[in-house]
């Protein structure tokens, strides 16, 4: 009688089956057919899900043909377990690039450092993979499977010169077309937080911003400009923090490194005299005037000035108008006209920024001004980061600069709801009364 055939166990049925190498290669194929549509919306999580896929297929079919010991079964499955990981590779590279874009450009200094840690992930994926292919390359022992190994290790190393290539410094715009006042912020950052800076380069204010980073003492913390600077917006948050800890040690360093210890210019005292000469002698307040571009919705509103000059002048104070030029109507005639002051000459040279600061000083020492108001204009916060007294008009609560306020002492958020002007008015009083 015959004896009734051995049965079959699984891991041997699965191997003559071949299903998961033929699942492995199958969907390994399918991933790397879609390369040329990865820019479709979707296409890239599923090509990294198929990917993910065939490597999980592979290793199990590799376990089940190292039992075998079939040797031309396991190359086939090395094969495709090595091309498997050299496309996790090459996409964890891609991956890294577009976060680490995304990383730079956080709005938060902790959501930058969340997005580079993350980057850090993605390429220790892209290295895993390299090895594995090495390893693997290794045990195929071909020049074709040499050349994808090295293709992953190439990946791999420009994931990782991402990471050690990543630009920590801020860029001190140089260009007119940018927030002038922006300068403000890196240049209160790195006195008190020793922030990196780099210049924008061959602009028409690169010279001028140097001269004045220089003369702040900051020569140390310039590096040569280069891509992909951390965001700006970083900046008020850094400042906000050296103040929380201590807000008057703070002030007197920006006062110091701002302003020096020369004293004033006199060829910007004289500017600023000379228009005050027939002027009564009288406390005064900056009533800003904003009109740009960018965020025009936050642009100064005519009838709201002229509410603003009157109030000032109710209050005891004399308004000076500073910013842009006044549009909408005329400026308030009981009102001093300064705006446009940065564009003379005076204020223009290679001194330009601490000219600038020198006529916001001059004012405050010679001809009574304490305090300023208007709408959120990064121009009053150079004043302010020296000690001015500042009320700001904003629509909503501004998440960048709220965060001065409660610590860079005399720095006020005004939100524009009933009984705001009512506010304004107690704070000029306030100010009339200092």
């Amino acid at each position: 009688m015959n004896s009734p055939p051995k049965r079959r166990s699984n891991s041997a049925a699965s191997l003559e089956d071949g299903t998961l190498e033929h699942a492995a290669k199958a969907v390994l194929g399918e991933a790397l057919a879609r390369a040329n549509i990865l820019h479709l919306p979707g296409e890239r999580e599923r090509h990294r899900a198929e990917i993910e896929r065939a490597i999980d297929c592979a290793s199990r079919a590799l376990v089940i043909a190292e039992a075998s010991r079939d040797a031309r079964t396991l190359a086939r499955v090395r094969s495709t377990l090595l091309k498997a990981h050299a496309a996790r590779a090459r996409d964890a590279r891609h991956g890294a690039g577009q976060l680490s874009l995304g990383a730079q450009r956080a709005p938060t200094c902790g959501a930058c450092d969340d997005g580079w840690q993350r980057v850090e992930e993605i390429v220790s994926v892209a290295e895993a993979s390299a090895t594995a292919a090495a390893r693997i390359a290794g045990e195929l022992g071909t020049k074709a499977a040499a050349n994808v190994a090295r293709a992953a290790e190439a990946a791999a190393r420009d994931a990782r010169r991402l990471v050690e290539e990543r630009n920590h410094a801020y860029t001190f715009h140089a260009d007119p077309t940018f927030s002038f006042g922006e300068g403000w912020y890196l240049a209160a950052a790195a006195v008190l937080a020793e922030v990196a800076i780099q210049i924008e380069p061959g602009k028409p204010q690169t010279a001028q911003a140097e001269r004045f980073l220089r003369e702040a003492g900051l020569a140390s913390r310039l590096v040569p400009y280069r891509s992909r600077p951390r965001a700006n917006k970083h900046l008020p948050e850094i400042i906000a923090r050296s103040f929380a800890t201590g807000p008057i040690s703070a002030q007197r360093n920006l006062r110091a490194a701002f302003l020096g210890n020369a004293p004033i210019s006199p060829t910007v005292a004289d500017w600023i005299d000379r228009r005050l000469d027939s002027v009564p002698a009288r406390r005064k307040a900056l009533v800003w005037v904003r009109h740009g571009k960018h965020h025009p919705s936050r642009n100064t509103i005519h009838a709201e000035l002229v509410e603003l000059a009157r109030r000032t002048l109710a209050a005891g104070l004399l308004p000076v108008l500073v910013g842009d030029a006044v549009r909408g109507g005329e400026p308030p005639s009981a009102a001093i006209d300064m705006v446009l002051f940065w564009k003379d000459p005076v204020f223009q040279g290679i001194d330009m920024r601490r000219a600038q600061l020198q006529f916001f000083e001059h004012l405050r020492r010679a001809h009574g001004l304490v305090g300023q108001l208007g709408v959120t204009t990064a121009g009053m916060d150079g004043p302010a980061l020296l000690g001015l007294p500042t009320m700001y008009l904003t629509d909503a609560p501004n998440v960048r600069l709220g965060t001065w306020v409660g610590t860079v002492p005399g720095y006020q958020e005004i939100l524009r709801d009933d009984g705001y002007l009512d506010r304004i008015s107690e704070g000029l009083r306030r100010w009339a009364g200092s």
